[in-house]
């Protein structure tokens, strides 16, 4: 089993940023992949962003590309999401989200074997 909680989430003006943190628990975490997902009501869940296990390999939407950066931190057992120039279409319940296979390639939230309870970013214009 592991544990995921998310936190940073909050309520931003357009063009803002935040950093979204994501701690893990419970089996190595460094042999996760991670995965950054996020839905609005009526949605499915959409996949933002993945990092590998190590860190070598990171993945983007492309509504995301050159605005948002994923990270982690693998002896703090935390995967983080860097959101700069935010738009109001941003706004959403922000998931993370582990897959044991260390890929975090996965669109495909069917992939992910372990998730947090979401944490809410509201962009404001």
């Amino acid at each position: 089993q592991v544990q995921l909680v998310e936190s940073g989430g909050g309520l931003v003006q357009a063009g803002g940023s935040l950093r979204l943190s994501c701690a893990a628990s419970g089996r190595t975490f460094s042999n996760y992949g991670m995965g950054w997902f996020r839905q609005v009501p009526g949605n499915e869940r959409e996949y933002v962003a993945g990092i590998s296990w190590n860190g070598g390999r990171t993945y983007y939407a492309d509504s995301v590309k050159g605005r948002f950066t994923i990270s982690r931190d693998n002896a703090k057992n935390t995967v983080y999401l860097q959101m700069n120039s935010l738009k109001p279409e941003d706004t959403a319940v922000y998931y993370c989200a582990a897959d044991r296979y260390g890929r975090g390639y996965y669109a495909r939230s069917t992939q992910y074997d372990y998730w947090g309870q979401g944490t809410q970013v509201t962009v404001s214009s």
